[in-house]
């Protein structure tokens, strides 16, 4: 049994580093930043059924999370934070929904250790600071997985509207996926329970009539935008239909050859990513999965009336569609990361509650202990090493919660009355990344042009309508964080005396030949802070790959 206290601590204090991270860290370059640029468009443009990137038509992701963060713009005022405040509420939801599941099916125990499994993953993490669509398919789609599991078990039907309407959110927020994996989840489930009945049952054709109604403002969107103005070109190729575009190519294309991405499109590409996406509980839910397909092997394929097969099956079978697609990020397993964190909790209850696996337990323990010793290494030597600027009270800080770990590791058997793997999995994962999230992050996005060069903009009140952005150079941060649509300016030919230009350093010299009075506003460094490399890790060989940002005057005059 995991005591109330524990149970809601554990909730709590994971809550606190994501807060964290929602208000302390500047938003990354490109998808969070570009998503949040578009929310702010949206506010300004009063356009929420056609969506527009920097004047410019956008057709790639649905509309709820632009939805839904230009209304939290629009009451909290043009802050990252209230542009990630409703995809943090839908993680808050992944998790109460995942709890209320695994209720339906375990006991309180094992639903317990999934809620908290799921909110101390690394994944949720970072998805409630460098937001995505992703944390609120994650929502909407543990949602419509727990409802309809309640409407099958209880033939409710408020719980049938809830789950169709919930499905619809999640296709408003990225797709069809949130429609194919709540059907991948059952199939299996039923099947192995033997409940044919429940493959062809008419309220199916409400439930789609639902979701057809309340697609209805999205679809126009793309009709008025798209089918009434065919072949505006999109990445490079002309849409006929901005409605088959969201209905087929984004989603379906992967698989056709339709779609125009291309990258990570090999099967074990996902699994690899959550070797540190599901920290620290990607070895448990690895172990967990064999010995589920064990057991139903051994039942021979039957599960009794209170037994549940949509976590393993909606995971394994949403992991193999995902994995064949030609295009592959590693946030896109998250979806099913709820699932997963159901399999992981019913087996560390059969672990440390249960007197089964005592030769895994100890192996698994061993293993952990050795991966929490190095995480609490690695975190000290990123609050030291990295950035000379951080205070010495931050090092100190983590010196603190690597001795406060050691004590764990030997007393907190004797004082925590929850098992002690669990306690430093537990402590560890969010120590270390509440490290991360209030120091070593925001002094990484030192580095990133955009939010420093906006920064430098906004305070020394230079004229928005002056500036441009020079030459292959851009930044969906600055333009956010700017709160202004900065123009391009791609050649020397088309600039003028009387502009004020942001480019990389590199173009400088040409520059300073058309235009000599230039005159140097302001200087910083531009890295790709999401491919982290070694080299600018160390401060000792950091400006040998470092690339530098100036802003510029150029005619020179106040």
């Amino acid at each position: 049994m995991i005591p109330n206290r524990f149970f809601y601590g554990v909730l709590f204090f994971s809550l606190i580093v994501c807060l964290t991270g929602m208000i302390c860290i500047p938003l990354m370059d490109i998808d969070a930043a570009q998503y949040a640029l578009i929310s702010r468009e949206m506010l300004e443009r009063n356009s929420f059924l056609q969506i527009f990137e920097n004047g410019k038509d956008y057709l790639d992701k649905p509309p709820m999370l632009f939805w839904l963060s230009a209304i939290s713009l629009k009451f909290f005022g043009v802050h990252d934070w209230a542009y990630r405040l409703p995809s943090f509420l839908f993680a808050i939801l992944s998790v109460y929904a995942t709890y209320r599941f695994t209720l339906l099916y375990y006991q309180k125990t094992i639903a317990q250790l999934s809620a908290m499994v799921l909110a101390s993953s690394q994944a949720i993490f970072l998805i409630t600071h460098d937001v995505r669509c992703d944390t609120m398919l994650m929502g909407w789609v543990i949602l419509s997985i727990w409802q309809l599991a309640a409407w099958f078990e209880t033939n409710k039907s408020k719980y049938f509207i809830v789950a169709f309407a919930a499905i619809a959110g999640g296709m408003m927020t990225k797709g069809p996926i949130a429609l194919i994996v709540p059907i991948l989840a059952f199939v299996p489930h039923f099947m192995l329970r033997r409940e044919w009945k429940q493959f062809f049952r008419w309220e199916y054709l409400i439930g789609l009539l639902i979701i057809a109604i309340l697609l209805i403002p999205m679809s126009i969107g793309l009709y008025q935008q798209y089918d009434l103005h065919p072949g505006k070109i999109i990445y490079g190729v002309p849409i006929k239909s901005g409605l088959r575009f969201y209905y087929w190519t984004q989603s379906f294309g992967r698989y056709t050859g339709e779609n125009v991405f291309h990258e990570m499109s090999y099967f074990t590409f996902l699994l690899e990513n959550m070797l540190w996406s599901f920290l620290p509980w990607i070895l448990f839910f690895l172990v967990a999965l064999l010995f589920r397909f064990r057991d139903i092997i051994l039942s021979r394929f039957w599960l009794r009336q209170n037994q549940e097969w949509i976590s393993v099956g909606g995971f394994v079978l949403t992991y193999c569609v995902l994995a064949r697609s030609q295009a592959q990020l590693p946030h896109y397993i998250f979806v099913v990361f709820p699932l997963a964190a159901i399999v992981t909790a019913v087996f560390l209850h059969r672990l440390f509650f249960t007197k089964d696996f005592r030769i895994i337990k100890t192996v698994l323990q061993s293993i952990h202990l050795l991966i929490f010793t190095i995480l609490w290494a690695l975190a000290i030597v990123a609050m030291y090493v990295p950035f000379k600027e951080v205070s010495i009270f931050v090092f100190i800080l983590s010196i603190f919660g690597a001795v406060i770990y050691i004590v764990l590791l030997v007393f907190a058997r004797k004082w925590i009355p929850v098992p002690s793997t669990l306690v430093l999995c537990f402590y560890t994962v969010i120590s270390v990344n509440f490290l991360l999230s209030s120091n070593f992050y925001p002094n990484l996005l030192k580095y990133q042009m955009g939010n420093m060069a906006a920064d430098f903009i906004n305070q020394s009140g230079l004229p928005k309508n002056k500036i441009y952005v020079y030459g292959p150079l851009d930044s969906r941060a600055l333009h956010f964080y700017g709160q202004h649509i900065f123009e391009h300016r791609y050649t020397s030919s088309v600039a003028t005396s009387n502009d004020i230009l942001i480019a990389s350093s590199d173009s400088i010299p040409a520059l300073k030949l058309k235009f000599p009075d230039l005159k140097f506003l302001h200087q910083g460094p531009n890295f790709s802070v999401s491919m982290l490399t070694p080299e600018f890790l160390n401060p000792a060989t950091r400006d040998k790959g470092m690339h530098y940002y100036s802003i510029v005057d150029l005619d020179g005059k106040p």
